[in-house]
């Protein structure tokens, strides 16, 4: 609206207003005192000197003890009052230019009334002095003592938002409350997928609007509720969606919140937080990453017993399910390091329910896609199914990203709508990182990259488990020179040939190299660190090896991470050495064999890369035929 008023974002400075305190008092002990001007203390015996020769124009006495004299011109000009004669800038001195005390105030009022009469003294007058400066200034230091500890408190409480901004509300909670004057837009509606980890928060939400329904039969409401999952999956979505659709108040705030560099501080906002809940009860609190407070106690050996963590979880335990229990209040909270929280945290009556929100699958990811793509001004017909194909293992956030990433995208190419080629790119952006087509790159190079990257090319497609090509290129992205873009199967469970087809794979860049130019080079290095980290898995983590048979040294729990010991002998931690060394060794060799098998192929599929920069499946088929064997269909459905 034309008439809008536009926010006023002015801020003052509390430094700033400190300095003008300062100069205030500064400037009120100068002016209304003596002000600038040097006034020299003389006896009352040269006051009567001058005062006989006429040099005195003007006297004015204070509170009858104190008076102070102004000077003619033509005294100023004399050579005995040369130092009174300028001010501190250099200026005429206006005065006053001496001071003096007075001895018997009845006396020397005669002999002022004297000098007057005999046309001594031009002027004179009595006045009672304030001594205001004089306080004000005995008292400066201290209000500037007191201002600056206001000030370091005020930012060591965490500054001036919220209850704990001030130094005498560091104790009260900071959690936002969302209530029916707070208008929350998002719904269950929209936190597309997630069907289980939504019925079972629906459920609590209905516990509060009607708990006579599930108490009737003799049910108790339930504590607290846990998510639980991967970063970017929807967990504070859901909080989000539940204190729109809740009708009850709904705290929520994040585990740092509890954190202060004061002792105690913890646990009283925690006290805080609880009695403000149930003074509004039925209520929910929502506290988001509970693992800056939830951390299990004694497993950092560097922290003391007397711990402000710890004491803060101790409260947060007592409050939940204590001596006295806090009913109707529901407290939900969200963490992906649910491995470090403390047992007595995740036990029933506390946490009664932990809903682990996963990784959307397909299907989900097409809800979630729809959900996003709603507010986008995209093509007609576009196909969110091919668009949940092409993004395996992403998260909600990740599609959010990638529904964003598209329409920038467009827009950079003046596109009127988003299409099919926009959402590609973003995904390849997104994954691979920005494309650098102004690198500089050497033929030579140029051909080792194309080489590189047509050797994963090759051996991807002629292994039966490895994972379907999309793509390859050679146009850097990102910290990579080259990528070849998969899709792989959505599997619960990996097999061993899986595994091993998948690091013949991976090792088939290395291993062109080696073919083509019978030497290699270091741009394996990612794929080296892949490898490593899956021949170490199927070691060590899933039992796959003959040689170390049926053990695992992989801790769920976290608590390995504190021993100062391995689980495993010196012998043991060589035979790990030598079985990781060999796997990796195995898949590079298999993957030569393939390469040599197929070196012309591989030669004219590199020749295309370096002339197009980027080949897709069809050039594959075009140069090798149809992969040998029958896939696995991309989906498959779930019963």
């Amino acid at each position: 609206m034309a008439n809008e008023k536009k926010p006023n974002n002015f801020k003052i400075s509390p430094w700033l207003i400190y300095v003008v305190v300062i100069i205030g008092f500064i400037a009120l002990n100068y002016f209304g005192g003596s002000g600038f001007q040097d006034t020299t203390k003389i006896s009352s015996a040269k006051f009567n000197e001058y005062l006989n020769k006429g040099q005195i124009e003007k006297v004015i006495i204070y509170n009858k003890t104190e008076g102070e004299a102004y000077l003619t011109k033509e005294a100023l000009k004399d050579k005995a009052n040369a130092k009174v004669a300028k001010d501190m800038m250099g200026g005429v001195n206006k005065g006053p230019h001496y001071s003096f005390d007075i001895g018997n105030d009845e006396s020397f009022q005669n002999k002022i009334e004297k000098a007057a009469q005999e046309g001594k003294i031009k002027d004179y007058d009595f006045k009672a002095k304030s001594n205001w400066g004089e306080l004000l200034m005995t008292l400066l230091p201290f209000v500037i003592i007191i201002g600056l500890w206001l000030l370091i408190m005020r930012r060591m409480s965490g500054g001036a938002g919220g209850g704990g901004g001030q130094i005498f509300n560091i104790g009260k909670s900071r959690a936002k409350l969302f209530d029916e004057k707070t208008e929350v837009k998002t719904t269950f509606k929209d936190v597309a997928g997630l069907e289980g980890a939504k019925e079972e928060i629906q459920e609590i939400v209905e516990f509060l609007k009607t708990p006579e329904k599930y108490t009737i039969l003799g049910g108790k409401i339930p504590k607290g509720a846990l998510l639980v999952g991967p970063p970017g999956t929807g967990k504070t979505l859901l909080a989000k969606a539940v204190a729109g659709e809740a009708k009850v108040p709904f705290f929520s705030l994040s585990g740092s919140d509890f954190v202060e560099m004061f002792v105690g501080v913890g646990a009283s906002r925690v006290r805080d937080l609880f009695k403000q809940a149930k003074d509004k009860a039925p209520s929910i609190i929502f506290i988001d990453e509970i693992d800056a407070v939830g951390r299990a106690r004694g497993k950092n050996n560097m922290s003391g017993g007397n711990d402000e963590r710890e004491n803060t979880l101790n409260q947060l335990l007592t409050e939940m399910d204590g001596f006295g229990t806090n009913t109707h209040v529901i407290v939900i909270a969200a963490t992906n390091r649910a491995d470090v929280l403390d047992k007595a945290l995740m036990r029933a009556g506390r946490f009664d329910r932990q809903i682990y929100v996963d990784l959307p699958d397909i299907r989900e990811r097409k809800e979630i896609f729809e959900v996003h793509l709603a507010p986008l001004k995209k093509v007609e017909g576009l196909d969110t199914e091919f668009l949940a194909k092409q993004t395996p293992g992403f998260s909600g956030a990740d599609i959010a990203n990638v529904c964003n990433e598209a329409a920038l995208i467009a827009a950079r190419n003046n596109k009127t709508a988003v299409d099919k080629q926009d959402f590609l790119d973003a995904v390849d952006r997104i994954v691979g990182g920005l494309e650098k087509k102004n690198k500089i790159v050497t033929t030579e190079e140029k051909h080792a990259i194309a080489v590189h990257e047509a050797g994963h090319a090759t051996v991807s497609w002629m292994l039966e488990h490895a994972a379907p090509l999309i793509k390859v290129t050679i146009v850097p992205r990102g910290q990579s020179l080259g990528a070849a873009w998969y899709l792989p199967e959505e599997r619960l469970i990996v097999r061993t040939e899986q595994m091993l087809d998948e690091m013949c794979a991976t090792m088939g860049g290395r291993a062109a190299e080696k073919v083509v130019f019978g030497k290699i080079s270091t741009g394996a290095l990612s794929d080296l660190e892949k490898v490593t980290r899956q021949a170490r898995a199927m070691v060590t983590i899933y039992g796959l090896n003959d040689e170390l048979g049926n053990i695992t040294y992989y801790d769920s729990t976290g608590q390995s991470e504190y021993s100062f010991s391995k689980p495993y002998s010196e012998e043991t931690a060589l035979v790990i050495d030598k079985e990781i060394s060999k796997l990796i060794e195995n898949e590079y060799q298999r993957a030569i064999k393939i390469l040599e098998d197929n070196k012309e192929k591989l030669e004219q599929l590199a020749a295309i890369l370096i002339e197009k920069e980027v080949i897709f499946k069809d050039d594959l088929e075009a140069i090798f035929g149809s992969r040998p064997f029958n896939l696995p269909p991309e989906e498959t459905e779930l019963v």
